[in-house]
């Protein structure tokens, strides 16, 4: 009865989600709302195959598109490797690349693609590790040391690499099952200045013209990949109206905070990051300044700034919105006043909202210094941070390690530093004394973090000192360090004066704030759940999720409507708009390579370029493939608009629309543009 109570009292405030909202686990997709909506209900062979299908890349996703192991992703995803294979001489990032054979693929040190096996469920596990009143401290520490121990049985049993998953806030605890692959290679990819039509100008908008895509191979024992799924290019041409449907790994969303949470995002966070973002990008803009390649080395990690910087905007915008925040104290609310109504669940989460909000105050008082009191952007240092604590934390028992030092986790830490993906130092060194000169700024010349770490110096003369003087970005000489030769590296030196200051600020924040919203967090789902069973969906995770939705149309605020398809004609449009190569306003952000010029002659003109639609989607989704009810690859996602960053706080149906590239636009580039009729013909188009 009391269930039947609560469900009741919520229904008003909880309205039945909007059939296109959600980032589903592939375990819960409500296969009878997208049946009820648009005539299709994916069953349990078709979800496998797409799950089967897509991959994780670092920072976003991608999909295996052929029989072959060719594997596409957005071309932003892929430009970190993309950069990592180029030099000063040969730069594939402005000149773009296609491999005429199979010999020409070019391997990509240390880049790991992810493929999802399996999941369990092992939350009753978890949570009956914690022992009836267990101080929230100790709780926290329980279930990573339960979740460590379940990965490494795991790991032994199936050969994968497994990664515990934590949902719904803490509602839900997951083993996920990976496949790994190590023998990744470029195969093709777009020049940048189509990739990013548009630059930081047009980014997050529509109508948009960007190319973004970049083919890659998985390789196993020296040849092509064959997998078991793979989405073929459609067969049919997608329409305004069509239902689509997305698999990817969105990064981070924060849905189902409480009201505290969501303010102090609005008030604190997001502010903080956008100032820290702005000071890093000054910084990097400078040493861009001091040479040519200095500019090359740098573009990305400017390019990651400028995307971030732009999405927490957005972020921000989305929560000064009055009803947003409305709406979310409407829903907590009710939520509170139905637990109030039942005696059990009173006793286990009636106090939660509270004690939420006290962590959040102690997030606020401590923000600062946790941002702070890291390795401060340096890849060097993080790794020298990792090396100095190895030893010691591989001495104690697994339960009271550090939890990256685990024994579930210590594979993959060790595996961070054994990575051969190259560190850049004269960059590192640039970032290392931003981020010193931020801490000295925000933290005071008498912080014992800035004392230790500057000794009396200036944030550029440690950073200079530190990177040119160690040989961590070697993977070989880390190798040595981790198998526990004795060797004097000043990068070192830097990272054992951090290690304490490290460990205790962090130790704050965990008894003190993460430990507090892991465990309420956690009963208020559970509150969430007796009213709702899974009818909802958690929030992101950069775990692999299932979002559909139509093409659709977007009112971008002014008196029309945007079309739902951009067109090659559309592209060559804008570029004589502004002035073509000529021009020189916003960086030359619409100017085109000088072959699509030559080339323009070639194409159909009338060929669909991009195209909106209102499928869920935040960052991580970036090269997350978009499929027809058949299965078929019909585009690549690659953003959204503006006005939809406010979903990662509270979805709005009226402004959440992604933005993908034609399928038949990389076609037709592939075909008439990039010189590769081969790669079309893998592609099983004409």
């Amino acid at each position: 009865m009391r269930l039947s109570i609560l469900a009741l009292s919520l229904v008003c405030a909880f309205p039945v989600l909007r059939a296109d909202e959600g980032m589903w686990t592939f375990d819960n997709v409500p296969t009878k709302k997208i049946q009820a909506k648009y005539g299709f209900e994916p069953d349990a062979a078709w979800l496998k195959r797409l799950q089967l299908a897509t991959l994780r890349f670092p920072g976003g996703t991608g999909a295996f598109v052929s029989p072959e192991g060719l594997v596409i992703t957005n071309h932003h995803v892929g430009r970190g490797a993309i950069a990592q294979v180029s030099s000063a001489k040969v730069d594939y990032i402005k000149d773009g690349f296609t491999a005429a054979t199979r010999e020409q693929e070019i391997k990509v040190p240390g880049l790991d693609l992810m493929m999802l096996v399996a999941s369990e469920n092992v939350t009753a596990r978890v949570n009956g590790a914690v022992k009836a009143g267990t101080p929230e401290k100790d709780a926290l520490k329980a279930r990573q040391n339960e979740l460590s121990t379940i990965k490494t049985e795991q790991e032994k049993a199936t050969g994968l690499t497994c990664e515990s998953v934590v949902l719904y806030q803490g509602g839900e605890y997951w083993i996920y099952q990976y496949k790994k692959f190590s023998d990744v290679r470029l195969v093709a990819a777009p020049e940048l200045q189509v990739a990013s039509f548009g630059g930081d100008a047009d980014n997050y908008t529509y109508p948009r013209w960007n190319l973004d895509f970049a083919l890659f191979r998985v390789y196993e024992n020296g040849q092509p990949y064959q997998p078991k799924a793979y989405l073929p290019f459609a067969s049919k041409d997608l329409r305004m109206g069509d239902l689509t449907l997305i698999s990817g790994h969105p990064g981070t969303t924060s849905r189902k905070e409480t009201l505290a949470q969501m303010l102090f995002a609005k008030e604190v966070y997001i502010p903080f990051r956008l100032r820290s973002m702005e000071r890093q990008k000054a910084a990097l803009l400078t040493f861009a300044a001091t040479s040519e390649e200095a500019r090359r080395i740098s573009a990305d990690a400017i390019y990651g700034i400028d995307n971030g910087h732009k999405r927490f905007s957005g972020q921000l915008a989305g929560l000064m919105k009055p009803q947003s925040l409305v709406q979310v104290r409407e829903r907590e609310l009710a939520l509170q006043a139905a637990v109030a109504q039942d005696p059990q669940l009173k006793e286990r989460a009636g106090q939660s909202w509270d004690r939420v909000a006290q962590a959040v105050e102690r997030q606020k008082a401590l923000l600062q210094e946790y941002f702070c009191i890291d390795a401060r952007g340096s890849a060097l240092l993080g790794h020298a941070l990792t090396l100095v604590r190895l030893a010691d934390e591989e001495a104690k028992p697994s339960d009271q390690r550090l939890s990256e030092f685990t024994e579930g986790n210590l594979k993959a830490t060790k595996g961070r530093l054994t990575n051969p993906r190259p560190i850049q130092k004269p960059l590192d060194a640039a970032r290392l004394a931003a981020g010193l000169r931020e801490a000295l700024d925000l933290l005071g010349k008498d912080h014992p973090f800035v004392k230790a770490m500057l000794d009396g110096k200036s944030p550029e003369e440690v950073a200079k000192a530190a990177v040119e003087g160690t040989q961590l970005h070697d993977p070989a000489f880390r190798k040595q360090v981790m198998e526990g030769a004795k060797i004097t590296d000043p990068m070192l030196a830097l990272a054992r004066k951090l290690d304490p200051l490290q460990r205790a600020i962090r130790k704050q924040w965990e008894e003190q704030v993460q430990s507090v919203l892991s465990e309420h967090g956690g009963r208020i789902a559970d509150a969430r759940f007796k009213a709702f069973g899974k009818s909802q969906y958690p929030d992101a995770t950069f775990t692999l999720r299932l979002s559909y939705g139509p093409v659709a149309t977007y009112d971008t605020g002014s008196a029309t409507k945007a079309q739902p398809f951009t067109t090659f004609l559309g592209l060559f449009d804008r570029h004589l708009g502004w002035g073509g190569n000529a021009a020189a306003a916003e960086e030359g952000a619409w100017t085109l390579p000088q072959r699509w010029l030559d080339r323009k002659d070639r194409l159909d003109l009338a060929t669909p370029f991009n195209f909106i639609y209102a499928c869920d989607t935040v960052g991580g989704n970036s090269g997350s493939p978009v499929v027809n009810k058949a299965g078929e690859f019909v585009g690549i996602n690659f953003d959204s608009v503006y006005e939809g960053q406010g979903g990662y706080y509270v979805y709005d149906d009226a402004t959440k629309r992604a933005v993908a590239a034609d399928a038949r636009a990389i076609l037709e580039t592939l075909r008439k543009i990039m010189d590769a009729p081969h790669l079309v013909k893998e592609l099983g188009a004409k």
